[in-house]
């Protein structure tokens, strides 16, 4: 086996709890590593059911100064294609909860944002973790 643990850092960028509204994460900080993976750990949601009406929709941004953001394109993702508008996920039908998604950024910016917009109800437990890799300064702190 080889050294995984000292080749990466792990972030939280948004803690487990139960989305109702939409969040704004800003400012993701990608200084010193050279490659990323962005994980949505998106659980089962209790709300009125997920539909084209009841839904969350996650929007990334990148930017090189922290202030002015762009939306992702394909060639800046890996694991999704087809974006519009910097769309990268939509959680609108219940086979699409309860469910890890992964999303790799290749965009070579340093800041990322992440919105997420609730329309509707919905009621769903979810964290948001970053895995820096590629790190400039090993070992990870």
């Amino acid at each position: 086996m080889k050294d995984l643990h000292n080749k990466i850092s792990a972030v939280s960028l948004l803690d487990s709890i139960t989305v109702s509204t939409t969040q704004t994460i800003t400012d993701i900080d990608l200084a010193g590593c050279n490659s990323c993976e962005l994980l949505f750990n998106i659980g089962l949601d209790a709300g009125t059911g997920l539909s084209s009406s009841h839904k969350i929709v996650f929007v990334l941004s990148d930017s090189d100064d922290g202030t002015t953001y762009t939306a992702v394109e394909d060639a800046d993702m890996l694991g999704v294609s087809s974006i519009t508008s910097g769309t990268i996920l939509t959680i609108d039908a219940t086979d699409e909860d309860n469910a890890l998604y992964s999303f790799g950024y290749v965009g070579g910016k340093r800041y990322l944002q992440i919105v997420g917009t609730v329309t509707g109800t919905i009621s769903m437990p979810m964290s948001i973790t970053l895995v820096k890799g590629h790190l400039q300064d090993s070992p990870a702190v």
